[in-house]
């Protein structure tokens, strides 16, 4: 194939602190075996794309000049970071675009020409390079902006109930509810049946589920909050969270909420309940100390979750099962909203990087290469 070159966004941490951000040119590797080349049509910046973008460097007192970025990362960041120092590394997890060019192999071939959705893990750039078994077609009518997010929130909804079903959980309590994928799990909730407990942050995002169809939406920024989420976890009976926050007490008071309603009208006991509780923290909308307060018995465990791995514990023939699901519904269950839509370059702007930076729910932006 002739050479192709394009221009990607990489992000690099030095050893002295500098982070920078930049549109770098590349030449995209000819693709062998079962690769794909994807020239890309859209791309999500999710939080989760934001941990190695930006990370918890000071955006705010940047320098930006056109397409590039330079920051400071606080010293501890850099100390955890450090087998990333100097790595110019490619961002961007998932998105779609056209297949333009092909390995060898029969399924890297079968998807010349076609418009997918894959998960490469850098797909920030006008080409990218992806693995065709993980790659996705898109059906037709779809288009690239409407397959651009089918990974990272549709999976990841998915398996939060999937998750719920390997631990013997009935019910489950999901912060920043409101989010594209908060939404999602409504969704998915109502159409399988399962108890949903969604925390929200305003009376406006309470709005958003309700008008959805959410049964059960708390705000935590009310005085009476503990007083609904402790009616919400009694009606439901949920004793699994997923928690999208991650730092200050929110986890502790939902765990005590929990407990606390196992133990209505049981004996004492100086240990709690034998109620298993679990919460979940998958997301890091708050970068403070997740603070607990151990005041929910003994019967608890509070832990990290992660997509990938734990798509490979549920194990291959679920995660097809989900795959399935989001290409059928992919515009309905599956369908994503965003506040802006900008070009690599735009990307790196002032206005858009502080702006998505704060990570406020329900305002995911959408890079489009072409712009």
């Amino acid at each position: 194939m002739t050479q192709l070159r394009g221009q990607q966004i990489v992000s690099r941490l030095d050893a002295d602190g500098t982070l920078t951000v930049e549109l770098a040119d590349h030449d995209v590797p000819a693709p062998t075996g079962t690769q794909v080349v994807v020239q890309v049509e859209a791309a999500p910046i999710n939080p989760s794309d934001l941990g190695l973008l930006l990370g918890p460097a000071d955006i705010e007192n940047a320098t930006f000049t056109p397409g590039k970025i330079v920051a400071r990362m606080p010293d501890p960041a850099v100390r955890a970071m450090s087998a990333r120092h100097g790595m110019a590394m490619p961002v961007g997890n998932e998105g779609a675009g056209t297949v333009v060019a092909a390995g060898e192999a029969p399924e890297a071939q079968a998807l010349l020409g076609k418009l997918v959705t894959c998960f490469p893990g850098a797909m920030y750039a006008t080409y990218a390079v992806a693995d065709a078994r993980m790659c996705l077609p898109l059906g037709d009518g779809i288009t690239a902006e409407q397959g651009a997010s089918a990974f990272v929130n549709p999976l990841t909804a998915l398996s939060f109930t999937e998750t719920m079903r390997h631990y013997g959980h009935k019910a489950l309590v999901h912060t920043a509810a409101a989010s594209n994928l908060g939404q999602m799990l409504v969704k998915i909730c109502q159409a399988d049946g399962i108890p949903l407990v969604n925390v929200v942050r305003s009376e406006a995002q309470v709005a958003i589920l309700k008008g959805i169809g959410a049964e059960h939406v708390v705000d935590s920024s009310k005085d009476s909050f503990i007083e609904d989420l402790t009616a919400a976890v009694q009606a439901t009976q949920a004793t699994m969270v997923f928690d999208a926050i991650g730092g200050g007490k929110l986890v502790s008071q939902i765990l005590t909420v929990i407990e606390q309603v196992a133990n209505s009208g049981a004996a004492y006991s100086r240990y709690g309940s034998n109620s298993p509780k679990h919460a979940f923290i998958y997301g890091a909308l708050d970068l403070s100390p997740t603070v607990l307060n151990r005041n929910y018995g003994f019967v608890w465990d509070v832990s990290g979750w992660l997509l990938t791995p734990w798509m490979a514990k549920l194990g291959p023939q679920i995660v097809e099962k989900m795959r399935n699901r989001v290409v059928a519904e992919l515009t309905t269950t599956f369908a994503s909203n965003y506040k802006a839509r900008v070009s690599l370059e735009q990307a790196l702007s002032r206005e858009a990087a502080t702006d998505y930076n704060k990570r406020r729910t329900g305002e995911k932006y959408l890079i489009v290469p072409g712009a």
